[in-house]
């Protein structure tokens, strides 16, 4: 028998939808078994440097640092079109008044951070991780933090918090580049699988949120019974927020997305944000 393929992925429930088929049974595995870790983006960020997972979501900022190790999947992706990871604060500002200030991030390696670099003057990073949910709030109230970046469901309840818009990332983005996507995270797969056992993978993860697309509002409902973070959401919240990062940009990368992500790594090397030109280079599906 195959040895189990190890997932991991992060707590947002776009994540989950897409392994959801994968994890319940719902579709053929092809006799391999599914077993998954769940972290936060950074942790994520991390690990694969470890290399003791098969299949991993991380931040699109961070394959430029691991592309000779791992591949990038052709499906799976979370991209912002006109939106994206949102800056927030305790009142009103924009991007250029918090030059040099305390903006908390989900993680140096994240791609909020590295667009975030990309648009904004200067500014002192402080690492605010993603879960629980309420510490980015509770930075902002305590003031640990003049700013933060939300890349998770937060981004559509800091206004009942109470907090202001300072910019949407997807915005500025889409502004920088005529209009591409913002490609924020991505699933990536050990090269170390070899050719054969990469193709099946990536075939049975596709499938996988084909599935979910197929099946969405019994994999909302599941989400809501089996993850106990889903539940600080309603039901209409946890749709809109699939609405926004599972989606057909999810199911197959488009070629306006695949260019966005060469744009990004393009900008980050001008930038001197990354010492090297990443070729990317995708699994076969």
């Amino acid at each position: 028998m195959a040895a189990p393929i190890r997932l991991a992925f992060s707590p947002d429930s776009d994540d989950l939808f897409m392994f959801w088929a994968l994890l319940t049974g719902k579709i053929p595995t092809e006799g391999l078994t599914f077993v998954a870790d769940r972290a936060d983006t950074e942790a994520l960020n991390e690990r694969v440097a470890r290399g003791d997972v098969d299949v991993c979501a991380v931040s699109i900022a961070r394959y430029a640092a691991i592309a000779h190790d791992w591949l990038l999947l052709p499906h799976g992706m979370s991209v912002g079109r006109h939106y994206g990871p949102v800056v927030i604060a305790n009142a009103p500002c924009s991007l250029t008044d918090l030059a040099g200030k305390r903006i908390g991030t989900p993680g140096l390696k994240t791609t909020a951070h590295l667009v975030l670099s990309l648009v904004a003057p200067a500014f002192e990073a402080v690492v605010v991780p993603i879960s629980p949910f309420a510490k980015a709030f509770e930075s902002l109230r305590t003031g640990s933090v003049d700013a933060v970046v939300l890349i998770h469901e937060g981004r559509l309840t800091y206004e009942k918090e109470g907090f202001a818009l300072v910019a949407d990332l997807g915005v500025a983005w889409a502004a920088l580049t005529g209009g591409l996507p913002l490609p924020l995270g991505g699933n990536v797969i050990a090269r170390r699988l070899g050719s054969e056992r990469i193709t099946q993978v990536s075939r049975l993860c596709h499938a996988s949120i084909r599935w979910a697309m197929d099946h969405r509002d019994e994999v909302i409902d599941g989400l809501a019974r089996a993850d106990e973070r889903a539940l600080g959401f309603d039901r209409a919240m946890v749709d809109r927020y699939l609405a926004l990062y599972a989606n057909d940009d999810t199911l197959n990368a488009p070629a306006d997305v695949r260019k966005a992500v060469e744009e990004l790594f393009t900008r980050a090397h001008a930038a001197k944000l990354h010492p090297d030109l990443v070729r990317v280079e995708y699994a076969p599906m």
